[in-house]
């Protein structure tokens, strides 16, 4: 089998070069501009190794390291770095990376270098950069589904997450709407060591009120009106394994009665039933309200509050942490991509600027949500503006400073904005402002003279 090179590398002649010179060596051999590219290319490939730039227009080399190595890629990764970068290049080392290697780049060093990351690769057991298909659920499932980040809120969050995990606590996760509970709760559980047992979450806020009970402990068949079967209830469901109460501050009274029951005895007992069935759960329970204070207004019990709290996890907006919306975006971009059959690059310069000085009340869920609409309406290879809609353009116009402010006065004012801002984000590297405008190089310096913008 032919081995598979990713080139990832914005200087398309020297990438064009490499592509050559690899293609004679007897390597199959793709190339992308972008991290963004990259990630399109490495979640449709099964490449044998990445040879990336450390510096590229959208993210760097190591944010591309990092991704593949959070979904369990495990594909060599040679990292290209100038000679000042060593620092950096030994960070990704300790990130994952197989080798670096110095630009300009010796060919005969290149090669040795890769084979010898190959031939690691081909002689080290469990990796090659594919998940275990005989056990996707203990790390496939959310992975896919979810990004932790790299902000400093994310990583003392899931330092939090992996300090709890392991023990039998009883864990209350707060934050607002759409921040990610549901995913925490699931990463315990898969980090514990009821990781192979069943995980049942139940939506407390969509219960009806004389159907909880039920819901939680089951009913035996003429138990009630409506009762046509028995049913076993969330508790008995989730013996062994983990018990997922997302808002749980919207329980009624009596019902927070029965779980606290449930929970101190570890016993429960269906609706018209008179047995009593032993139950080993673990708790994780979820709420956006401030529950001391429905203590304080008598409609949520003090002992059950502390019997569900035995450990707090706080969900952070997106709003606090604004390093990691572009990381989302673009991980909800592969996902809109896959789902809709589309094959979006990423997104220009101007839409990455409104993302990330918007203030997303929704949060991830917004995100997540607005991504996927803008996929489904894009024409060209980026997302722009357009497709983002008219609440995050007008909030970008009316709130964003000089430097990444969108002109609406006519169509040749946003496009030299465009560009200014493509100049700024790249250090005025003309090579990587062209790829963030997705125009060549010849395009660009033609524009620059056409609007008079220093060169």
């Amino acid at each position: 089998m032919i081995p598979s090179i990713l080139i990832v590398e914005d200087d398309i002649t020297f990438s064009t070069m490499l592509k050559t010179w690899l293609g004679k060596k007897g390597f199959d051999v793709q190339t992308a501009g972008t991290c963004a590219k990259a990630r399109k290319l490495i979640t449709s490939n099964d490449f044998s190794l990445i040879l990336s730039d450390l510096r590229l227009p959208d993210h760097d080399g190591m944010q591309l390291l990092t991704w593949m190595r959070d979904l369990e890629i495990f594909a060599p990764f040679i990292m290209m770095t100038s000679y000042g970068e060593i620092q950096n290049a030994v960070t990704a080392m300790k990130l994952g990376a197989t080798d670096y290697i110095k630009k300009p780049v010796q060919p005969d060093e290149l090669l040795n270098k890769i084979n010898e990351a190959l031939e690691s690769s081909k002689n080290r057991k469990d990796t090659a950069g594919k998940k275990d298909a005989s056990n996707p659920s203990k790390t496939d499932n959310y992975k896919n589904n979810f990004l932790e980040g790299e902000s400093e809120a994310a990583q003392k969050l899931f330092s939090y997450v992996n300090l709890v995990a392991p023990t039998q606590m009883s864990v209350l996760i707060s934050g607002a709407s759409g921040t990610g509970k549901e995913y925490v709760a699931h990463r315990i559980h898969q980090l514990s060591k009821r990781g192979e047992k069943p995980f049942i979450a139940i939506d407390c806020g969509s219960i009806p009120k004389d159907l909880a009970a039920s819901e939680f402990f089951g009913h035996v068949k003429g138990s009630f009106t409506g009762a046509l079967t028995d049913k076993t209830g969330a508790f008995e469901e989730a013996n062994g394994g983990t018990l997922f109460l997302d808002e749980i501050g919207n329980l009624s009274y009596e019902v927070q009665v029965q779980l606290l029951r449930a929970l101190q005895e570890r016993r429960i007992r269906k609706i018209g039933s008179t047995k009593e069935i032993e139950v080993d759960v673990r708790l994780i329970s979820a709420t956006n309200e401030n529950l001391k204070e429905a203590i304080a207004k008598g409609s949520f019990r003090e002992d059950l509050y502390h019997r569900i709290n035995e450990f707090t996890l706080r969900m952070p907006s997106l709003n606090e942490r604004r390093e990691d919306i572009l990381l989302f975006a673009n991980f909800f971009l592969d996902q809109a991509n896959k789902e809709l059959d589309k094959n979006l690059i990423g997104f220009d310069a101007a839409a990455n600027a409104i993302l990330q000085n918007y203030s997303w009340p929704g949060n991830l869920r917004q995100l997540k949500n607005i991504v996927k609409r803008a996929t489904l309406l894009a024409r060209g290879e980026f997302i722009t503006p357009v497709e983002l809609g008219d609440e995050l353009t007008e909030h970008n116009n009316n709130n964003a400073d000089t430097g990444n402010t969108i002109s609406t006065l006519n169509k040749e004012e946003a496009e030299k904005q465009l560009i200014i801002n493509a100049l700024k984000q790249t250090a005025n590297n003309k090579s990587k402002a062209a790829a963030i405008l997705g125009i060549d190089r010849k395009t660009l310096y033609n524009k620059l003279k056409h609007y008079n913008i220093p060169q």
